[in-house]
């Protein structure tokens, strides 16, 4: 399915080198202020640009179809276009027959009978996160609270302590680690992975529900359907199956209004799948980009045989460095969501 959310629900739509990509977002909050100058700053976060990234370049102007009058949403179906342009479609014609190790191309072939569009990776692309950015902005105007996701990781080697999260998910002059394990995975024809940890502030408590509905639960599914996810954590995470419960224990600390709440936030601002006022808190794990310009051996379909396969067109050396709005934009739509379901 390409819809999620029950009231805040966002469809996608297109293929990467259609003629456009889109998304329909139902259940927009009338009166809403709007207008395309409101999504420039997550686009160009997503945008690729930085070192390590495709030289693939789109305008990427949204261009609102319906849902919004006079510059305020309507509370109709809000429709969002954009359209593709800078496309090579040819590069894609080998991978019918020889599909790329980690790609979508062979269970694509497999489910919709080779009826697929294969041409950018189609409705599998990671250019389809674009729309899911956009539906993000609209969110983000539906709630109170900051959501905010930064890159911590890039290859195995972790931000400077020293050094301030980076919104637009780049790299900072001075953080040469990066750029030299970039530049090396260049040269040697492959690629890398990261990690983006997200942190949501001023969370109200009391959204989500136990178990299927928890807040863990619906955060996990929306973020793992950006392509590429291979993890998510929560609060401490991992690190909590090496903890005595003792050491992972949270108690409750007075925050001087009457309430209180967990003092180290340890399960990363959830309780049984409910809110508890603290920040929600979580990390994601993005896999190395899958279409490399390194020779692999791979399987052949259509002559039966092993073969030698070189990736040719644009790919991005870490797609990772894209990804802390594309984060960003998922919590916020499941948490929309769940504003309106109270």
């Amino acid at each position: 399915m390409n819809t999620f959310g029950r009231v805040f629900r966002v469809s996608l739509f297109g293929e990467s080198h259609g003629r456009g990509i889109g998304v329909v977002i139902d259940g927009v909050r009338p009166g809403l202020p709007l207008s395309v100058s409101d999504f420039k700053t997550d686009i160009h976060r997503r945008a690729p640009g930085a070192y390590g990234t495709t030289e693939r370049r789109e305008d990427d102007i949204p261009e609102i179809l319906s849902g919004v009058y006079k510059g305020r949403t309507t509370g109709a179906p809000l429709t969002i276009l954009f359209v593709n342009n800078d496309t090579e479609s040819n590069d894609y014609q080998l991978f019918k027959d020889t599909p790329r190790p980690g790609h979508a191309d062979f269970t694509a072939s497999i489910k919709y009978l080779d009826f697929n569009d294969p041409a950018g990776s189609g409705h599998f692309s990671g250019r389809l996160t674009l729309p899911i950015v956009a539906a993000g902005v609209v969110a983000k105007k539906m709630l109170a609270c900051t959501v905010q996701a930064s890159l911590v990781e890039v290859g195995g080697i972790g931000r400077s302590h020293q050094e301030e999260a980076l919104p637009d998910g780049g790299i900072e002059e001075r953080d040469s680690a990066w750029k030299d394990i970039l530049a090396k995975a260049k040269a040697d024809g492959d690629s890398l992975g990261g990690v983006v940890e997200c942190v949501v502030k001023d969370v109200p408590a009391g959204l989500g529900e136990p178990f299927f509905d928890s807040v863990e639960a619906l955060v996990s599914h929306a973020v793992f359907s950006i392509p590429g996810v291979r993890g998510i954590e929560f609060g401490d995470g991992f690190k909590a199956a090496r903890m005595r419960g003792s050491e992972h224990n949270d108690p409750f600390t007075p925050t001087g209004n009457g309430w209180a709440k967990p003092v180290k936030n340890g399960a990363g601002g959830v309780n049984g799948g409910i809110t508890n006022g603290c920040d929600l808190v979580f990390r994601v794990a993005f896999k190395p980009t899958s279409s490399i310009a390194k020779r692999q051996n791979t399987f052949n379909f259509a002559e039966g045989r092993m073969t030698g396969l070189e990736i040719p067109g644009r790919h991005d050396v870490c797609f990772a460095l894209r990804t802390p709005p594309i984060v960003e934009a998922m919590a916020a739509i499941v948490l929309a969501d769940l504003s309106l379901l109270q």
